[in-house]
């Protein structure tokens, strides 16, 4: 049987909601994963990783809002479809995917390069 693995996240960022936005479909590339849908006036992408051994691959969801004019607030949810054998070798594979995508954006935004 399958079943979806859901992941939320929220953060706040001190950049500019341009700034931020913009560096998004970098820090998605960065971490080689494919970038499936955007709609630049809603601020919405869908973006889909790599799948890996015994894993599928997520798909994140990512909005972006302003809260102010120097801060940008980022949602992401991500979902991993699971099988009952898939899911005893995930071991928060889509908490980790999460996780990856706010560090890259991170170092995007900082301008520091990925390792």
């Amino acid at each position: 049987m399958a079943y979806l693995r859901k992941e939320k996240e929220t953060v706040e960022i001190d950049y500019p909601l341009d700034k931020v936005w913009a560096t998004v479909p970098k820090a998605i590339d960065s971490l080689e994963w494919t970038l499936e849908t955007a709609d630049d006036t809603a601020h919405h992408i869908k973006a889909k990783t790599k799948g890996g051994f015994m894993s599928y691959p997520s798909v994140l969801i990512i909005d972006a809002m302003a809260v102010d004019d120097k801060t940008a607030r980022v949602k992401v949810t991500a979902e991993t479809p699971v099988t009952t054998i898939t899911s005893i070798a995930d071991f928060g594979r889509t908490r980790d995917r999460v996780e990856l995508f706010f560090e890259a954006l991170a170092k995007q935004l900082t301008n520091k390069k990925i390792i």
